[in-house]
């Protein structure tokens, strides 16, 4: 299952939204008082909290994890690997209570989506890394990654696995191509459309449809395609809002047009090869959940080195070949292509793992929705859902 679909804007940490909504003063924390006592040097330890199902294991013994193992017996370093976060509004709710009255998490590295790692770094909740001592994340950080809105120059985050928002269409059931996000209101699928469910999962895609620029969206744009929206709601032509449900939704055919991840319709394509996934001509989103350091943790300098073990080519190549989303070092592509396994090596060659050069151009980080605008945009969002 896909982390990105699990994910939903606002859940159960509706709460700690509305903290971060509000920039409740008491909350933000100083640069001068993120940092704890590293104790790195003499406790070779971390605890590295992830999503489930998203790391590489072992073929014969699924609690073993290569890559980890790998880091552990090279560096010394022992890594408790907990599979805890199922959503980020319920991750966030977790461990804010600390975060927000200056207490260690217990934690030393952490993955969130990036429209909620933005709310860590409002918040101050997340340290520099310091990229002197990660050669590798200087090295190869994918370009199109390496500056988002909410983090710039990436002093406080590093992708861990990237994606693309997009539409997945079953091609022989429907006949013909889809080339745009236009092509979604075509008259022939009235009734067989299905949008994400999530405010932040959801919007982006659709004001590029516009021909809007979403690195820089105004709430012009925004009120626009919730008009839009409404419109083909109260036409039936949007048969409905999914979360990870729209998986099942194209592979029965109820669904002919969706938009989708990339990393749900690789999934898909090997059940059902008719499934299609197509960055639109006007653009696609281009997202990443990413590894943070939370303020006081006790192994920054260890965790820093477990996030640039990662961004070694031959490293991100194998967890590549297993989680199967867009991955953020390119360099791992040629390593896979100069794999001996035909099937390993054929990986190289999908541009949902590794984008080709067209479909790059293409690809675009959405800024995030800001503190001020996310209630009420949520709100109005949320009405058109029917959240």
């Amino acid at each position: 299952m896909s982390r990105r679909s699990l994910l939903r804007a606002f859940g159960a940490g509706a709460a700690g939204a509305t903290l971060a909504g509000c920039g409740v003063p008491a909350a933000f924390v100083e640069p001068g008082d993120r940092a704890g006592r590293d104790s790195s040097a003499t406790d070779h330890t971390l605890h590295f909290a992830n999503w489930p199902l998203y790391i590489d294991t072992d073929d014969e013994d699924e609690s073993k994890r290569p890559t980890l193992d790998a880091f552990s017996k090279r560096t010394g370093i022992s890594v408790t690997y907990t599979e805890e976060i199922n959503d980020n509004d319920e991750f966030f709710g977790k461990i804010s209570p600390a975060l927000m009255n200056h207490q260690e998490t217990g934690r030393d590295l952490i993955v969130v989506s990036d429209w909620m790692a933005a709310r860590f770094v409002r918040l101050g909740w997340v340290q520099e890394m310091d990229r002197a001592k990660q050669p590798n994340v200087a090295k190869y950080l994918d370009p199109l990654l390496r500056s988002p809105s909410f983090d710039e120059g990436r002093l406080h985050s590093v992708p861990w696995q990237s994606g693309i928002t997009g539409i997945a269409y079953n091609r022989k059931k429907l006949g013909r191509e889809i080339r745009s996000t236009g092509d979604l209101w075509a008259a022939d699928l009235r009734g067989r459309v299905t949008l994400l469910s999530g405010l932040d999962e959801s919007f982006a895609l659709l004001m590029q449809g516009n021909g809007v620029d979403i690195t820089r969206w105004t709430a012009d744009d925004f009120h626009e395609i919730c008009e839009q929206t409404q419109k083909r709601v109260r036409s039936k032509h949007i048969r409905r809002f999914t979360g990870n449900d729209y998986i099942k939704d194209l592979a029965t055919g109820d669904v002919l047009a969706c938009q989708a991840y990339s990393g749900d319709v690789i999934q898909l394509q090997a059940d059902n090869p008719d499934i299609e996934f197509v960055v639109p001509e006007e653009g696609a989103e281009l997202w990443a959940e990413s590894l943070m350091i939370p303020n006081l943790a006790r192994h920054k300098r260890n965790a820093e080195r477990l996030v640039d073990h990662y961004y070694d080519p031959e490293v991100a190549a194998e967890l590549a070949t297993w989680v199967n989303y867009v991955c953020p070092v390119p360099a791992a592509r040629d390593v896979l292509a100069s794999s001996k396994d035909e099937e390993t090596a054929a990986l190289a060659e999908d541009p949902l793992i590794f984008p080709d050069d067209a479909m790059r151009k293409r690809l675009a980080i959405a800024r995030d929705i800001t503190s001020e605008e996310r209630m009420d945009f949520a709100k109005k969002w949320n009405s058109i859902v029917g959240l």
